[in-house]
């Protein structure tokens, strides 16, 4: 019998053996936010190991969780989509993240900054809709983080995904949102908002004043932000 193996008929049992693997939520999260690609899904899991992430792919399509699909067009490139079973576990992410921003301790939380998960998260979160119809670049400025995290930039197109650079893409921006990495993610997760941030100069906007005005409308923040905490 595998170790893995609770040798019990139960369905939680059972579900419990497919899911409860390391990483494999967190995998299981990204797929369900709308990522597809190998690399992508690295980005929004940055502290997997590429071997780890394979093992678990392989393992979610081996469950029929997940199906590996080639791109057309794109020789040798392959996007991960789930299944029909895979897209019934969306309720069951979301119910998972729910209880963890109602019952984990805030400071538990943001012992485990990382300015990588959150301007992956950021930019999947940009509604487009109340920005210019034009290109719209955001450069984000961590003054606490060492420089290769310091400075991200966020390129908004019409039509076109958020892109996400950690290297100068070399063009103009039009806004700078100079912060620390603590509060950033204090907003982002909705412990504190962005006029009390920005009030205590522990957000300093500047740049495009109707994108600056817009900020809280097109800056969607995370989807467990109006979850209210149910501990101190």
């Amino acid at each position: 019998m595998a170790e893995t193996s609770y040798s019990q008929f139960c369905p939680v049992a059972m579900a419990a053996e497919i899911l409860c693997s390391r990483w494999t939520l967190v995998v299981l999260r990204e797929l369900v936010a709308g990522t597809t690609r190998f690399n992508e899904l690295r980005r929004g899991v940055p502290r997997i190991s590429p071997a780890l992430l394979s093992k678990r792919l392989k393992d979610l399509e081996a469950s029929g969780i997940v199906s590996r699909v080639p791109v057309l067009g794109e020789p040798e490139t392959f996007e991960y989509r789930l299944t029909k079973a895979g897209r019934d576990l969306q309720p069951v992410i979301e119910a998972v993240g729910v209880w963890g921003q109602r019952w984990i301790e805030t400071e538990a939380s943001l012992a485990n900054l990382d300015p990588n998960l959150l301007m992956w998260d950021m930019r999947r979160r940009i509604d487009p809709k109340p920005m210019p119809r034009r290109r719209s670049v955001i450069q984000v400025m961590f003054s606490d983080q060492k420089e290769v995290h310091r400075n991200w930039w966020l390129i908004v197109e019409p039509g076109k995904p958020v892109d996400l650079c950690w290297v100068d893409p070399g063009f103009d921006v039009d806004l700078y949102l100079s912060t620390d990495l603590r509060t950033m993610t204090e907003v982002w997760m909705g412990y504190t908002t962005l006029a009390q941030a920005k009030e205590a100069d522990r957000l300093i906007v500047t740049g495009s004043k109707q994108l600056a005005a817009n900020l809280s409308t097109w800056l969607c923040l995370s989807t467990f932000a109006k979850i209210d905490k149910l501990v101190a």
